[in-house]
């Protein structure tokens, strides 16, 4: 089955399920879907080069406007002309507003209808952004794909709370979608975001208003906030059926590969998340079915590669015996063989996913990667 419209082409769905393959088009660039995002949150994804994150499979990264408005600042991106040519990355760039930095900044913060004040966390500097402040500063940085600025609230909110986030989060939608429209050039797209917390008529009301607004793509946002698995995918599962099943769906901040599996079969098509990189510099990398924690004394001897049947450019030349003597004396060289590894294996675990979407086998691929859920 393919639906075509102007930015994404469903390109299958999978006969069991929810799960699709798919593609972005944008700027003659294609995107092919489920994606994962690796983050690089200051214009940089931690210890890789652009050559690097190529070679792993990535088609799209991630940046966040509100780190890079602090530092090092829209004018300096506009100087290079835009984030393309500042990072020396020529795939897709989607950039996040920083709704949940900004959110996660609790008592530095404060939520008003213009905007949103805070102090920056790296000077205490006061600033103040409205809803088309954000989208002016993604425009600057020149972004293919750009997400308004939302309120997410942590999982359990009370319910006016929630409600008062949800609402805003819309009102807001609004203006960035009129501020857009009337100052965006023709190469970028706005995605709406979804909130609502716990609560299925906030979420409801949510989607159902930003689907009026006819944006070309929809976040899932306010999940992997602290919430249960059985929470998050309760949440994922009804907010994905109330988006539109032509447009691309984007589940926020969530990296786990069985996480993802679940999205994907609900219908979700990208994917976000600092888990592979920050893992990956904390000394822990992906292996088929769970983790190795590199540091571990039992791989002191182990010449194996962190995976047999890996083709990264880690595990073709380096066993885990050495990469723990990297990380034991702390070299760089660890952090990025050990990066270079989980994003592979992500990413290389998106690419299989597709295949078995494309083949109808999603279903035996859910059973081989989530042993553990039902």
């Amino acid at each position: 089955m393919e639906l075509k419209t102007r930015f994404f082409n469903v390109v299958h769905r999978d006969k069991s399920t929810n799960a699709r393959a798919g593609e972005i088009h944008i700027n003659d660039r294609i995107v092919h879907t489920p994606v994962f995002m690796p983050v690089g949150t200051y214009a940089a994804v931690k210890t890789v080069s652009p050559d690097e994150l190529k070679v792993s499979g990535a088609e799209i990264i991630l940046g966040n406007a509100y780190h890079l408005y602090l530092r090092p600042g829209v004018e300096v991106i506009k100087k290079h002309g835009g984030i393309h040519q500042f990072t020396g990355w020529d795939g897709v760039y989607l950039t996040d507003s920083g709704g949940f930095q900004i959110f996660s900044l609790a008592g530095f913060r404060k939520v008003v209808e213009d905007g949103v004040h805070f102090s920056s966390h790296i000077d205490g500097s006061k600033h103040f952004l409205t809803p088309e402040d954000v989208i002016r500063i993604e425009i600057d940085i020149g972004a293919d794909i750009i997400m308004p600025l939302d309120v997410c609230t942590t999982i359990p909110a009370e319910y006016d709370e929630a409600k008062y986030a949800s609402e805003i989060t819309v009102r807001w939608a609004e203006r960035s979608m009129e501020f857009f429209s009337r100052n965006t050039p023709t190469n970028q797209v706005l995605f709406g975001i979804v909130q609502g917390n716990r609560y299925p008529e906030l979420r409801k009301d949510c989607a159902e208003k930003l689907v009026e607004m006819d944006f070309p793509g929809y976040a899932i946002g306010g999940l992997s906030v602290g919430e249960d698995k059985d929470t998050m995918y309760s949440i994922l599962r009804f907010t994905a059926e109330l988006l539109p099943w032509d447009k691309p769906r984007y589940l926020m901040g969530v990296g786990a590969p069985e996480d993802i599996v679940i999205a994907v079969e609900n219908g979700v098509d990208m994917f976000d998340c600092v888990m592979p990189t920050r893992n990956a510099r904390n000394g822990t990398v992906f292996i088929p079915g769970g983790k190795l924690l590199l540091r571990n004394s039992s791989l002191k001897f182990d010449t194996q590669p962190i995976q047999k049947d890996c083709t990264c450019y880690t595990c073709k030349n380096f066993s885990r015996s050495y990469l723990r003597h990297l990380f034991n004396t702390r070299e760089i060289l660890g952090y990025r063989l050990a990066t270079i590894h989980n994003l592979h294996f992500i990413l290389k675990f998106m690419k299989d996913m597709r295949e078995a979407i494309l083949n109808d086998n999603f279903v035996q691929f859910k059973k081989e990667h989530c042993l553990s859920i039902e």
